[in-house]
């Protein structure tokens, strides 16, 4: 096999079909001068080069194409959930990260669990549910970077939720295993099943409830979300539903702007924000795998997926006792990311054995639906942005004739006393939903995310290894098969005891999978949990972008 321009070509394949590039690319990058959007649904992607075309920049056009998901893939994400945002500010060459992830609610306590008899916060209901921050994080936003008024940024939105949108495939399974947990709660079926059932693939889906809802937030602002009259019939949803939510909570919301941290894996400056969400679990992991020859390994062998695994159960055994609300907790981030650290944790890493059990670190030494997408214009700005409402479409709180479903993020606290994530009034939960972002010798080189719960720090890891060790371009990096791990403690509280078990694609051949075996890995199917891609890279020397999208979705890029 002939490697070209850090892809391969083959030279003699049968079954080959692709005159260019790795086997298992599904497609070629798009590439572009003017700008580029990648998002997972294809009509988002064309609102955000509208915006762009407009004169609208990266963040403008972002905020149409989030506030137009929330409609198209109420599966994953919307007003009800929380936001994530890395920037880069091509004006003022600076990196700047939003973290618009709502607080628990004044009413939700230790002692209020205790009382009812709980150990753990209930999954979907009235329980779970926390302050939604995407709205203020689309005003924080725009407030700082925009450039078009909001209300035009939303009109594309509200028209497709009074039009009607046709439901993709994948959204309409989704709809089926939402309906199956969720659907019972007052006020899904009148929004989300119109039929008397959920939408079925290619069928028109509006949503006049939520268009209203968005024009009142695109007439009255921010503060029509929070303070206004939406707040009101949250609370008034809320209280009857015997939940802890209330408008107090919602008017006293604030996002805050955040510096990314990050760390250097072969020359690339690898970005994340920093906790409350799972972010810097990614940079650990690079961390561990900077001290192997992972190229010399090969990708796709049972070596590199043994030690990938076993640097992914280090890092996420520090996920769990450390990552937390750095409000509440004292989280050493400097510490579980240096070089130093990662030094003395590799140690911990048998070369032929798989760990059923590993420590977490000692720091003396100094599941789920979303969507990701990223935008960049034509002056170099560029975003990396993550939205969810967690667990597909959330707690299932569908309030009034508003439109959307209310997250559950809550379901993420501990309840264990003296845990570094334990629940408190006010307290920012610990978060799964993290962008990434890539700079090489100081200037922008990748914009790029990858969601799915746990899968995204592994899956974050994955993409820059793929592309450094794996010599893969932006697409292949996202096609390629993935190793998704399960099975490690929980910032919950729950431990692992067995090792955990390891999901591979279809990719991965019998010889390897049978050589895990051997180390003592415990191998599942391939589960459909492997996240969702996208990524935008900006070619300095030509001065054009690179697009790629997730094949496993409805991911689209698109550039013009």
């Amino acid at each position: 096999m002939t490697m070209i321009g850090g892809g391969a070509v083959a030279d003699s394949l049968p079954g080959y079909d692709r005159n260019s590039g790795l086997p298992f690319a599904s497609r070629s990058e798009v590439i572009a001068r003017n700008g580029m959007a990648a998002t997972s649904h294809p009509l988002t992607t064309q609102i955000a080069l509208d915006v762009l075309k407009a004169g609208g920049n990266a963040v403008d056009a972002a905020i149409a194409a989030n506030a137009a998901l929330g409609l198209m893939e109420p599966t994953g994400n919307g007003i009800g959930g929380d936001l994530f945002a890395i920037v880069w500010d091509a004006e003022n060459r600076e990196l700047v990260g939003l973290n618009a992830s709502g607080r628990a609610p004044a009413l939700m306590t230790l002692e209020y669990f205790r009382e009812k008899g709980l150990d753990d916060i209930p999954k979907y209901g009235p329980l779970p549910v926390s302050v939604p921050g995407a709205v203020d994080g689309w005003f924080e936003l725009h407030g700082r970077f925009g450039s078009m008024p909001i209300a035009d940024l939303l009109a594309p939105a509200i028209r497709y939720a009074r039009e009607g949108f046709p439901v993709t495939e994948e959204i309409a399974r989704l709809f089926v295993v939402n309906q199956k947990r969720i659907g019972h709660y007052p006020g899904f079926a009148e929004t989300f099943m119109p039929r008397g059932r959920v939408p079925k693939k290619g069928e028109v889906f509006r949503n006049p409830r939520l268009a209203d809802t968005l024009q009142a937030i695109a007439e009255g602002g921010r503060d029509a979300f929070y303070k206004g009259d939406i707040a009101r019939r949250i609370d008034a949803y809320m209280t009857e539903q015997c939940g802890l939510l209330r408008y107090d909570d919602l008017a006293s919301h604030t996002s805050e702007w955040v510096t990314p941290v990050s760390t250097d894996y072969r020359g690339w400056e690898v970005y994340e924000l920093p906790p409350n969400g799972q972010g810097i679990a990614a940079l650990q992991i690079l961390n561990l795998l900077e001290g192997f020859d992972i190229a010399a390994m090969g990708f796709g062998s049972p070596e590199y997926v043994h030690t990938f695994v076993e640097a992914k159960k280090l890092a996420f055994e520090d996920r769990a006792r450390y990552y937390a609300d750095m409000d509440f907790a004292d989280v050493p981030v400097t510490t579980l990311i240096s070089k130093e650290y990662a030094a003395e944790r590799r140690k911990l890493i048998s070369p032929d054995r798989a760990a059923k059990k590993v420590p977490a670190g000692d720091i003396k030494l100094e599941q789920g639906d979303t969507i990701y997408m990223t935008v960049a214009d034509s002056t170099g700005n560029m975003i990396s942005l993550i939205q969810s409402n967690y667990n597909g479409m959330g707690s299932g709180m569908t309030p009034g004739d508003l439109g959307f479903v209310l997250q559950n993020r809550a379901d993420l606290f501990s309840l264990l006393p003296g845990h570094a994530n334990v629940l408190a009034p006010g307290k920012r939960p610990f978060h799964t939903i993290i962008p990434a972002f890539v700079m090489k010798d100081g200037k922008p080189l990748i914009s790029f995310g990858l969601m799915g719960g746990a899968m995204q720090p592994q899956g974050h890891a994955q993409i820059v290894i793929n592309m450094i060790d794996f010599g893969m371009n932006l697409q292949e990096a996202g096609d390629a098969g993935r190793i998704y791990h399960k099975g490690s403690s929980e910032p919950t509280g729950e431990t692992m005891t067995d090792g955990g078990v390891i999901h591979l694609e279809s990719g991965f051949g019998e010889e390897a999978r049978r050589k895990l075996a051997k180390m003592g890995h415990r191998l599942g199917p391939s589960n459909h949990e492997f996240g969702g891609y996208q990524a935008i890279m900006w070619d300095e020397q030509e001065g054009v972008y690179y697009g790629a999208s997730e094949v496993r979705k409805d991911g689209h890029a698109a550039g013009y």
